[in-house]
């Protein structure tokens, strides 16, 4: 026994041909030290149930039985049994084997070749383009029983493949593809790959592709679909609820502008482009630049400029094209002093905060055009103003400025529909952040709809008629403070 005991620390053992060893498992299990979960399988695990213990060593009981079988078709692409508990193997022989939980689905063909993964054990994985062939293979099976994926689903990993790697590695990945079919005899699984690729890059017709990401690619506006499923989140909590109607009370042209300095203050404040509350006046007032700091001078000039102006405000996109061109009008008017950072032009490349990665720069368009389908379907103007907040601040267009371009469209909405603008005061600037990155990351929309709530509740409280009482009054809000320093109070 001394040279069997480390099998009973093992959660998988197997039965042996040799004889000694098999003896030493036969007492094992009658001594209950192992037990028998699946033919030829045995595990010293008594707690778990067998099909959860096969479930996690699925595929190193694969490559310890059934040497040099290829993970194929589906399963070479997914990693994981299909929601029916299938896996498909491609082996010597054609033929279902049933564990507990999974069915191991064995189709007679080619073993390994050059290229392929060694994966656990003995077992080897499709290389990704051989597994993309295999799946353009005619299945009997429907659903998830279907040893392929579906061809939206084919075309989705296709849009992936470019996204990431571009044209130029979706053409090698082709090329590799042809090579293989010729060495397995798959010229015919070849051809339906190649039109779709073709289609992807819109060198063939685009009505053979049938994913949407994959159209959009294919008609030059591919889009983050990560983010799209963040959006439909939003805005399926935006139209299952109902929001107070809270009517502008700033509208003679002294109170409207008022307050459009205070929100342009705050908007750059928050961003880090701070001033004394006073330099902020004499900027506005004198049109000219502060000595030594003339792009955030200039900074808060364009943002005053734009939210002050009541015509501009008003100017909401009815057409994805009205949405690109008023962004990229406004960003030129905010940051038209640092032209380091292309004012008026869509980012060139890939910006982040923290560990937040944005929407890729080559999928900036794509992602506004798809999510505009969302925005257009809102009719309060609330609900619309929080959407293309986030969708703005969520996509992050430009390469600095996205955070004030998304509080001035967001604001636009809120006046088109003569409702109080909405301020985010310093004090409240940690409740704002963390209300974005809580729905950007747990996908859940309540806690950011509530912050933008009651940030329009204090906007409302804000009567902006004489400059010095409006001033007043927000220092007793604690609007001027540190998140740290105190809490936002609402009179």
């Amino acid at each position: 026994m001394e040279n069997i005991l480390p099998i009973q620390l093992q959660e998988i053992i197997f039965s042996s041909s040799d004889k000694n060893l098999s003896k030493q498992i036969s007492k094992l299990e009658k001594a209950g030290q192992i037990r028998k979960i699946a033919p030829r399988i045995y595990s010293a695990n008594f707690i778990d149930q067998p099909e959860v213990i096969i479930a996690k060593n699925i595929f190193t009981i694969i490559g310890s039985l059934y040497p040099n079988a290829v993970l194929s078709h589906r399963s070479a692409l997914e990693f994981k049994p299909t929601s029916q508990g299938h896996i498909f193997v491609t082996y010597t022989y054609t033929k279902k084997i049933k564990l507990p939980g999974i069915t191991i689905r064995f189709m007679e063909g080619n073993g390994p070749i050059e290229g392929d993964n060694s994966f656990i054990g003995e077992l080897f994985v499709s290389q990704q383009e051989r597994a993309f062939l295999e799946n353009l293979q005619v299945s009997r099976q429907p659903g998830s029983e279907s040893k392929t994926l579906t061809l939206p689903e084919i075309e989705t990993k296709l849009e992936q493949i470019i996204r990431i790697k571009g044209e130029d590695g979706l053409n090698q990945f082709r090329d590799n593809a042809r090579v293989i079919a010729e060495k397995l005899g798959m010229q015919s699984e070849f051809v339906k790959l190649n039109r779709l690729i073709s289609a992807l890059l819109s060198t063939k017709p685009s009505k053979i592709l049938t994913s949407p990401i994959a159209k959009a690619r294919a008609f030059g506006n591919p889009y983050d679909s990560a983010r799209i499923e963040l959006f439909e989140t939003l805005f399926q909590y935006l139209k299952q609820n109902e929001f107070e109607n809270v009517p502008e009370i700033n509208t003679n042209p002294t109170a409207f502008k008022n307050f459009a300095f205070f929100e342009a203050y705050f908007s750059n404040y928050i961003e880090g482009t701070i001033f004394e509350l006073e330099d902020a006046k004499n900027i506005i007032k004198t049109a000219m630049p502060l000595v030594n700091r003339d792009e955030d001078s200039h900074d808060v000039l364009g943002t005053y400029k734009i939210v002050s102006n009541l015509k501009e405000m008003k100017q909401t996109p009815s057409t994805h094209e009205e949405l690109l061109k008023i962004l990229q009008y406004r960003h030129q008017i905010l940051l038209e002093a640092r032209k380091s950072k292309k004012p008026g032009q869509f980012k060139d490349k890939n910006n982040r905060a923290g560990d937040t990665l944005f929407v890729d720069f080559n999928l900036v368009r794509g992602t506004f055009i798809k999510g505009f389908d969302y925005y257009r379907a809102l009719n309060d103007s609330f609900a619309k103003a929080a959407f293309i907040m986030f969708m703005v601040s969520e996509i992050h267009p430009f390469l600095d400025g996205n955070g004030r371009i998304a509080r001035i469209m967001m604001n636009a909405e809120l006046v088109k529909g003569n409702q109080t603008k909405i301020i985010i005061p310093t004090v409240f600037r940690d409740d704002y952040l963390g209300a974005l990155r809580h729905l950007t990351r747990q996908k859940d929309a309540a806690i950011y709809v509530k912050m933008l709530q009651k940030a329009q509740k204090f906007s409302a409280s804000i009567i902006a008629n004489d400059m010095n009482e409006t001033e007043k009054y927000l220092e007793t809000c604690n609007a001027f403070k540190e998140s740290d320093k105190g809490v936002l109070k609402i009179e």
